[in-house]
């Protein structure tokens, strides 16, 4: 049973199409995710869906049985009550059949006259506060805080004292214990530790409902989802399948509307040939064989539809074209305490030139701090910590706070950047979606993601051997995290970065270091590695376990083993522009061959009919090197 219907609707802003006819349906218990690049209307469509917003055309039908929960904007004005309490109220209905039963219970044992009467209701309500959920109402609360991230102790914290995290942590929990059977989730991993993350992953496919999920989070979409909705130029495209698969299949498709397209565009020249060919023999049955062929590519035409372009996308490009010395950071039993409140201690390990490190921990548990410190921005504690020869830090802050809010975009670069030219400035800032007058808006009011764009660009303009990155992709969409990890994973620096995104960490990580009250531990290789090496070790988790050193064979094969990953990507790019430049050749040499006037010159049309032929089977060739590539290349996304 669909749940929801949306027929044919468009929604503008002023003169400006945000989406037209768009169409799909959400049934009992759909998996969904919703995707597309910042601005394009995902939040708006929820807001629709909810009818909290008009649409201009179309219609959007929610059945009688459809429930929709959604974030809210702020808790309930209740600031003295602790967070296990306002999280509770999402239960008043179930709270107040309760005390209605402990009101009966009472006057039944006072010896009520009309005790008889009582006991049926009694009965009667019973059976709905079970059926309800009321025996397992509180211990549900529980365990969704503390499913969350939220500490055992943290349940008792006033609502005032609450920090926006924390709030819409405890936002998210009301909307999950809710008795919605369709959620509206917008970014739900924001604020999420990874433990956080995963366990709403179990939450949510373990759901008796149905959901539509916006993320920009992929590894958290490939866990959940079942199906896929892009909004991309205005319409939508849906799949069956999560967002990988999602991927694979816009990509074919994309791929065959664009040989399509090619294919129909040789045709129309063909025939346009055949036509000049016959004007210039100039007989009367030559203009019946035109006026056939004219009306041929007029139908041709009219089905002719050229694929959209991609969305402009961000070009990033890291480079350090001073080398640092072999050793990069060295710490050795680092500590660091705020207060009586100890946030790590005996940290201790070694970053060399070149290597892609990952620092993991849970929330609140001093990654940020670490970084600070490394920066020398925040004062050790314990232990020492030593930057290497002729290392230059680059430093990308989770909070922009670096950024000045009073000055332009324009101002905010050039300033840090005074010797490069006005054009150059503009330049770079285009590369970067930054055009026209939009280099004159002022840092204090942009968008989280602009504000990670203007982040970003100073520190590629910067050119520095060490990058700190605390949560880079945090306000990015799907395309501007995957250029930032292929710029990324080309850069010939040693990173250091803290991040939640499991996608992210897989393609850049070649070490992970999980940080905790008592130390870090150290592992090879990517998250998925890093996951079925604790998966061994059932009774430790990230915030537990013991420093532990791997051996330096393990560290040796996760760094090959992404050595061969690049290689195969960069075989794979390579092939891709042999197999352009080649079609390329075959729609020249089909042209020649169509033109009119080589139609008596038998040697020059022998001698491009050959040369086709040969260009022909290079490109079959080429194709099958293509399908090797790519399967040497998607072994090593499932090793």
């Amino acid at each position: 049973m669909a749940l929801i219907q949306v027929q044919n609707v468009s929604k503008y802003f002023g003169t400006r199409e945000l989406f037209r006819d768009i169409s799909f349906e959400i049934y009992e218990n759909d998996h969904i995710g919703l995707i597309g690049v910042n601005g394009c209307g995902k939040s708006t469509l929820l807001a629709l869906l909810m009818h909290k917003e008009e649409w201009d055309a179309g219609r959007i039908s929610l059945s009688r049985e459809c429930r929709i929960g959604a974030l809210e904007q702020a808790l309930p004005e209740q600031l003295d009550a602790t967070l296990y309490d306002i999280t509770l109220t999402v239960f008043d209905g179930l709270r107040d059949l309760e005390r209605e039963l402990e009101n009966i219970a009472d006057r039944i044992a006072a010896g009520d006259p009309e005790t008889e009467r009582l006991v049926q209701r009694q009965f009667r309500l019973q059976e709905a506060f079970e059926r309800k959920g009321g025996l397992t109402y509180r211990s549900r609360t529980r365990a969704t805080l503390l499913g969350l991230g939220f500490a055992a102790e943290e349940l008792r914290k006033k609502v005032s004292e609450l920090s926006g995290g924390e709030t819409r942590k405890a936002l998210l929990a009301r909307l999950l214990l809710s008795d919605a059977n369709l959620l509206l989730l917008d970014e739900p991993t924001n604020h999420l530790d990874l433990q956080a993350v995963e366990w709403l992953e179990e939450f949510l496919l373990s759901f008796r409902g149905a959901y539509l999920v916006v993320s920009h989070d992929r590894y958290f979409l490939d866990r959940v989802t079942t199906r896929t909705i892009e909004m991309e130029h205005g319409t939508l495209r849906l799949t069956n399948g999560n967002y990988s698969r999602h991927q694979e299949l816009k990509l074919d498709a994309n791929q065959t509307a664009e040989r399509q397209y090619q294919r129909t565009l040789r045709e129309i020249r063909r025939i346009e040939g055949i036509i000049e060919q016959q004007r210039r023999w100039n007989q009367a049955r030559n203009y019946v064989t035109i006026a056939s062929k004219q009306k041929q590519i007029d139908r041709l035409k009219k089905d002719l539809v050229k694929p959209e372009a991609p969305p402009a996308q961000i070009r990033f490009q890291f480079s350090a074209p001073e080398p640092s010395g072999n050793e990069v950071i060295a710490v050795k039993d680092l500590e660091k305490s705020f207060g009586n409140q100890r946030l790590f201690q005996n940290v201790s390990f070694l970053i060399k030139k070149g290597e892609h490190v990952c620092l993991l921990g849970a929330n609140g548990c001093g990654k940020t701090t670490l970084l600070r410190m490394l920066l020398g921005r925040e004062p050790v504690d314990g232990g020492a910590y030593r930057i290497g020869a002729n290392v230059q830090i680059g430093y990308f802050e989770q909070t922009s706070r670096g950024l000045d809010a009073s000055k332009t975009i324009y101002d905010e670069v050039w300033d840090s950047f005074p010797r490069m030219e006005p054009q150059q400035i503009r330049n770079a800032l285009g590369t970067f979606l930054f055009r026209g007058d939009d280099v004159f808006k002022t840092v204090g009011t942009l968008s989280g993601g602009e504000l990670a764009r203007v982040q970003l660009l100073k520190l590629m303009l910067g050119q520095s051997n060490l990058l700190l990155l605390d949560e880079p992709t945090n306000h990015l969409d799907i395309p501007s995290r995957e250029q930032l990890e292929d710029a990324l994973c080309n850069y010939n620096g040693t990173l250091l970065i803290v991040t939640h995104d499991r996608y992210f960490i897989n393609r850049i990580a070649d070490r992970i270091l999980a940080l905790s009250e008592s130390g870090v531990a150290e592992f090879s290789g990517d998250w998925d590695a890093y996951r079925e090496l604790l998966s061994m070790q059932p009774d430790t988790s990230c915030e537990e376990q013991p420093p532990v050193q791997q051996t330096q064979n393990a560290y040796v094969l996760a760094r090959e083993r992404r050595s061969a990953r690049n290689r195969a990507k960069g075989e794979l790019t390579r092939i891709e522009a042999q197999i352009a430049e080649t079609e390329k050749q075959i729609e020249n040499a089909e042209r020649e061959l169509a033109r009119p006037e080589l139609q008596s010159d038998y040697q020059q049309i022998a001698a491009l009919a050959e040369t086709l032929a040969e260009r022909k089977a290079e490109l079959d060739t080429l194709y099958q090197q293509w399908e090797k590539a790519e399967e040497t290349l998607a072994a090593f996304t499932e090793e």
